[in-house]
């Protein structure tokens, strides 16, 4: 048996696969995000570790013999945030989170250095890893000066789990501290923001070993025998694994909290002024590209907050059956937005609302909004050198009809629907820590899931699609200008 454990933003999952990649079963920890203040986003290490604790324990009530043969452990994290210990490993402050933004300044002061679009093949945004330890040695010296290690948050859950301080490629190139082409932390790029590689963890593959899990925690989930914790990845590079997303111009599109437009890429390909990541994958010698929106879900949770209806119930009501848009549009950015814009301070808008601008209309303009950001995401990984056929679905938003027809009409390309199966970040995770654990070649295990069903765009409003889109396109330096 082999365990998956990905820790998300909202909880902890943990998988259960056997020898031939059968689900056996899954369970869930969940986690809050605390807000401090604006544009803050932050997380206490502990309760990642309660989380997972929880997941693992509901998996030991329902599937303990299963749990007992586990030989390998992969694991999967959101990325970027900055993991603070001092030198006994004890947590120096709250965690900072991929969404949190305060740290704009000091990450365009960083941008401005050639060095790092050079070396790390991206923009630096703020909300990567460098510019946050930038901001804590501006606003918290006496924390900056205790820091010994800084761990992305998987890597947290591995120091818990093994006692070691490790890395892998793909969390590691969302750091700004990484050689993306060379697969190596820059000691240059750490010295710029007054640290060195004394203070970053070791770095392996994703696919390798990444030491073993301490007995006093086998014992305690009831598992016999040795068992290999694997370099894993970060969240999106462990959906494609997952996913089977893995040679060369495979894409899918993730709608969950944010949004994610990701393609594999067989060469190291930056373009960092299209404000497309171009990260490590999780297997040795690939890479990706990816175009990430701040919020996916995660505009649909805010209206479903303020319309007091569920999710659920409010894409119910639009039914399955895309319509054209109906003028009014919405601008996703309710925390900034990265790709295209790399953009902290820009906030969302529904423009063009009129008396007859039900809650409907207003469900309907959201998903365009979304569907549209997506968009700009596949112009923008065009002009970096990929091009896009057909993109398979995944995340929590996939479960709408509506709001993929929608996407595949923005994108004017098919949208293929996974059978049935959970193909995400804990299951690529799982699979990581079989090939860790079994030596098997990585691409013969990382293999798509069958095709269930696929969503063509729908050609009749393919037109009123276009016009929605430049409308959209036409806003946001219009409404830049009266936020910045």
């Amino acid at each position: 048996m082999y365990l998956g454990l990905d820790l998300g933003t909202s909880g902890v999952k943990a998988m259960l696969i056997d020898g031939d990649q059968k689900v056996i079963g899954s369970a869930n920890g969940s986690l809050d995000v605390s807000r401090p203040h604006s544009g803050w986003s932050e997380q206490e290490p502990s309760h990642w570790i309660r989380a997972t604790e929880e997941a693992v324990g509901g998996l030991k009530a329902n599937y303990l013999r299963e749990l007992a043969a586990v030989k390998g452990i992969g694991l999967s994290g959101q990325m970027h945030g900055a993991t603070l210990l001092d030198a006994d490993d004890k947590v120096l402050r709250p965690c900072i989170l991929w969404n949190d933004t305060r740290s704009y300044v000091e990450a365009a002061a960083l941008d401005s250095d050639p060095r790092f679009r050079k070396l790390t093949g991206n923009i630096v945004f703020p909300g990567f890893t460098a510019p946050k330890l930038a901001w804590v040695a501006k606003h918290e010296p006496e924390i900056f000066a205790k820091v010994a290690k800084v761990l992305l948050p998987k890597d947290y859950l591995r120091l818990w789990l093994t006692g070691e301080h490790l890395s892998e490629m793909s969390d590691s190139a969302g750091t700004s501290w990484l050689d993306t082409g060379k697969r190596a932390w820059s000691s240059e790029l750490l010295a710029a923001t007054g640290l060195d590689e004394k203070q970053m963890p070791r770095l392996i593959e994703g696919t390798e070993q990444g030491g073993k899990l301490r007995g006093e925690l086998a014992g305690k989930w009831g598992i016999s025998g040795s068992v290999v914790v694997a370099g894993g990845a970060g969240d999106n590079a462990a959906s494609a694994c997952g996913m089977g997303t893995v040679s060369d111009g495979a894409a899918f599109v993730s709608l969950g909290t944010s949004g994610v437009l990701f393609a594999a890429n067989a060469a190291y390909l930056p373009k960092p002024e299209s404000a497309v990541h171009a990260f490590c994958h999780a297997l040795p010698n690939t890479w990706h590209q990816m175009g990430v929106i701040l919020s996916a879900t995660d505009a649909l949770n805010w209206h479903s907050s303020v319309t007091g209806k569920s999710a659920a119930d409010l894409t119910t009501e639009l039914g399955e059956t895309v319509k054209a848009p109906s003028g009014v549009t919405f601008l996703p950015y309710l925390s900034g937005e990265r790709t295209p814009h790399n953009d902290a301070v820009i906030r969302g808008a529904f423009i063009g609302l009129e008396h007859e601008s039900s809650r409907v209309v207003l469900t309907q303009a959201v998903l365009e909004g979304v569907s549209f950001a997506i968009r700009d995401n596949l112009e923008a990984l065009h002009s970096a050198g990929t091009d896009i056929s057909r993109v398979t679905a995944i995340g929590g938003g996939s479960r709408s009809r509506y709001w993929l027809a929608s996407i595949a009409t923005a994108l004017g390309v098919p949208v293929d629907l996974p059978a049935d199966g959970d193909f995400g970040a804990a299951f690529g995770a799982a699979r990581l820590g079989l090939i860790a654990a079994t030596g098997a070649d990585p691409v013969a295990v990382c293999t798509p899931p069958k095709t269930a069903g696929t969503i063509e765009p729908v050609a009749a409003l393919s037109g009123a699609y276009e016009d929605a889109y430049k409308r959209y396109r036409a806003l946001y330096p219009a409404i830049k200008s009266l936020q910045h």
